[in-house]
Order: structure tokens, then sequence, then C-alpha cells
């Protein structure tokens, strides 16, 4: 018997018993579709933390003013005020690998426009944080080095408050007061979304950090120094330079505390991806129980189809049929069932995995390497537990399959 011909008395052979058939392949069918749907939704949150991550901007570093210890209390991350915007320009000019850096200075404001207002954030920074975050000027420019150094009046505002100011109007070039100062508008931002917070960074107004160092907060430390590395690569050793030079340059003893803290996003993305991968693990072991449930289901229900079909096979045997042909006809019995239950669940789930992102707005990605491992898996569920019983039905001895009632 050729293989198209195998498969289509085998097809006939499962056809007999329709729902017999149908109750088995249930197992395969929730097993594939159970890891089809758990793997999309593990790699829909490592995408979505990748994308997350590439919002922030371009190989980033942080670095934070630290703690300050007052009498044995910690008063919490950012307290300290030894962070200046010359710490900002020696970790550019000393430390290797860094392509720019941004003192941040932040403070929440009221912002007027005629009679709109809005209360917003004000981002205190230097001319290159479009580039350390990735952030493009749709409209107008960003301000310049010039502004920064004389601390003039000048914003780039995010796209959440030029509609809110003004409306459908190009906002480049207008006047808004901003805690009663007048500012210009020199730009606004790309529209950037929620970050991974919920928080809207549209929600922005960028002014110079002296601007706000001097006119807005009166300080003259930074909260805040943003670093873009020259490559991925370089990240760990600018964390590392960047602390040796600030201990040093803070004339730190050694076994004193740090009083600034050095973070990158990345840290934070690989402890949210293996959080997402040993979740998807867990689910897809399952998943992957669910197909061995399925292929004890096949091994049991291609038994009874043995027993059942002990005079069909001593008929066989008895006019020429090898056992290599009883053999093989059986396993492909039980290779199209898990088969059919595989293409079915695959289809199963990644219905699934498009209903889930619908209706719970979790991030789904349905890759084809988990299709083709979904595929792989039932044929040999299929072909492992169709073995036994296959194997049992040629070693029949014809003459007592015969007289079998």
């Amino acid at each position: 018997m050729n293989p198209r011909e195998v498969i289509r008395v085998a097809l006939r052979a499962l056809a007999r018993n329709k729902l017999r058939t149908i109750l088995t392949m249930l197992g395969i069918i929730i097993g594939v579709g159970a890891v089809i749907c758990t793997v999309a939704i593990g790699q829909g949150a490592s995408e979505q933390v990748q994308q997350q991550i590439q919002a922030l901007g371009t190989n980033i570093v942080m670095v934070f003013a630290g703690s300050v210890n007052t009498g044995g209390v910690h008063m919490g991350s950012g307290a300290n005020k030894t962070l200046t915007a010359d710490d900002a320009q020696a970790i550019l000019q000393h430390v290797q690998g860094v392509a720019a850096v941004s003192p941040m200075v932040g403070s929440t404001v009221q912002v007027v426009n005629g009679n709109q207002n809005w209360l917003t954030r004000a981002n205190g920074a230097s001319q290159d944080f479009s580039t350390i975050r990735n952030w493009p000027v749709v409209s107008g420019s960003m301000f310049s080095q010039r502004d920064v150094d004389m601390a003039t009046d000048v914003c780039v505002i995010g796209k959440t408050v030029a509609t809110q100011l003004f409306a459908d109007q190009d906002p480049v070039g207008q006047m808004i007061r901003v805690q009663n100062l007048p500012f210009r508008i020199v730009g606004v931002l790309q529209e950037k979304g929620q970050n991974s917070n919920g928080q809207d960074q549209d929600d922005t107004l960028v002014i110079p950090y002296t601007t706000v160092q001097k006119k807005i907060s009166g300080i003259s430390w930074v909260q805040l120094i943003m670093v873009s590395t020259t490559s991925p690569d370089a990240m760990t050793s600018v964390q590392t330079g960047i602390a040796s030079l600030l201990r040093q340059r803070h004339h730190l003893r050694p076994g004193e505390d740090d009083d600034f803290i050095v973070r990158s996003p990345n840290e934070m993305a690989q402890t949210s991806e293996a959080a997402a991968t040993t979740m998807t693990l867990l689910l897809g072991a399952v998943g992957a129980v669910s197909l061995v449930v399925g292929g004890i289901g096949i091994m049991n229900i291609m038994l009874v189809s043995v027993t059942e079909r002990t005079r069909e096979i001593g008929i066989r045997l008895a006019v020429g049929a090898t056992e290599g042909n009883v053999q093989s006809q059986f396993l492909s019995e039980a290779l199209v069932l898990s088969s059919l239950g595989g293409l079915i669940g695959i289809a199963v789930g990644v219905a699934t995995s498009a209903i889930i992102s619908h209706a719970l707005g979790w991030p789904t990605f349905v890759s084809p390497r988990s299709v083709i491992v979904a595929v792989i898996f039932s044929v040999l569920v299929g072909v492992t537990f169709g073995y036994y019983p296959a194997r049992k039905a040629a070693r029949m001895d014809p003459i007592e399959a015969l007289r079998y009632e």
C-alpha cells in the first residue's frame, strides 16, 4: 500500500466512530492550543518590554540622586543634593563610551494660554534630551545650548499639553505662562503614548534645566543625570566608570555608601523578561502535560480499536499482509489522529490568543517557531503513543485472530 492509500484507509477507519475520534483528539487539541496560547502571551509580554525600553531612549544609563542618612534615618532615593550639572559634564568628558548626557530637574507647574490652563510636569533638561530619549521634535525645533547657558524662557511641549492649550492650532512660536513666567514654545515633541506604568508621556513640558533651577525650583543641584552610551555593549563599563568617577568627585572614602544610584532600564527589562520566561515555561509545561494526557488517550483508543478489529487483522495477515503492513496501518491511524488534533489545536491557540489580546488588552505574539514546535510535538505524540498498539496488532497470530469472536 502506498502512503496515500494508507492515509485513506486510516481516515475511513477513524470515521467509523466519529464521536470517539473527536473526543480522543480533544486532548491533543487542548494541549496544542494551550502551548500556542501561553507562548504567544509570554512572547507578547517580552516584545512589550522591549518596546518600552526602546521608548525610554537610546542605550540609557540613569544616575539618580541617592539617599541621605540623618541620625540613622534614611530619607530615601532622591533626597541627596550632591548631584550637579558639573558631574554630568565630567561624565561626558571622562567616561569612555558616553555619547551624550542631560542633567534633569523636574517640577509640577501650571501652564496657561489665554483662558486655558493645564497642570503638567516641567522637565528641565539639556539640548540633547530628545536625542537621548529618542524622542523627535515633529514641529519647530529643540532649544539650543545657548538657551541652556543663558537660562532662557523657552520650552518644548508634549502632544497632550499642545492639545489641551491650543486644540488644533500650531503652538510653535506662541507664548504661554509657566508659574507666572512667560515662555515661548519652540517645538512640539512626537506623540509617545503611555509608559509601562500607565503614565501619559506626552503630558510634559521640556525646559532648559538651568531655567528650572534658577526661575522655577530655586535649586542648584540636579535630581537625575541621563546618559546615552555609544552602544549597548558599552553600558556595563559606562555604569562602572560613572560610579568610580562620582565617588572620586564626591570625595567618598572606601567603604562609605554611594550618595548616588546608577541604574539601567536594561536591568529592569532583564528582570521582567526573566519573569515572563518563567511564567511562559510554567504554563507551557501545563500544556505539555495536556499533550501527554492526549497521547495516553490515543494509546487507549488504539488498543480498543485493535481489540475490536482482531478478525480484520487476522484476515489481512491470512491473505498476505506482512507485520510491517499491519503495523504501518495502525501507526498511521494514530498519526492522523494526533496530526488532525494538532492542526485544530493550532487554530484554537491562535484564535484564543487573538481573543485574549482583544478582550483583556494583553499583548500576544504567535511566532512561527511555536507553531512548528507544536506540529512536531503532536506528530511525536502520535508516533510514540501509537507504536505499542500498532506493534501489538502486527504480532497477532493469524489463526488465533480469525478464531476471535
